[in-house]
């Protein structure tokens, strides 16, 4: 399989946050099989082995995306340290790695970039 390039990236993300924004069918299937979703939007499959896990806002003010589990006493890998060190999200983000969490709260004096906004 041909991998997808950063530009085919960020339009399936766009495109699957705004159907699932305004197609209730769409939305049920994004939220049960977001793979399927993908592959009924795109017409192509997911890399073997890449997972996504998609959440619906549902009224929060805020959703937060909780980093996989760590062991106590565990070290961070080198990825893990070149995505702290890189800025990234503080999660797994998408096919693009722009991880997509909303908020209500406008920025301001509370306002943490990652947590109200996009990342990318």
């Amino acid at each position: 399989m041909k991998p997808w390039t950063q530009d085919e990236q960020k339009k399936a993300l766009e495109a699957f946050a705004r159907k699932a924004a305004t197609d209730g069918k769409f939305r049920e299937l994004a939220l049960k099989n977001p793979a399927a979703a993908v592959k009924e939007l795109t017409g192509k499959d997911l890399p073997e082995g890449f997972k996504i896990n998609a959440v619906a806002r549902d009224g929060a003010d805020m959703v937060i995306v909780i980093p996989d589990l760590v062991k106590a006493g565990g070290e961070l890998s080198d990825s893990e340290l070149e995505a702290v060190a890189g800025g990234r999200c503080p999660g797994s983000c998408a096919i693009s790695q722009v991880c997509v969490i909303s908020s209500t709260a406008p920025p301001g004096p509370t306002y943490v970039p990652g947590l109200g906004g996009a990342c990318v």
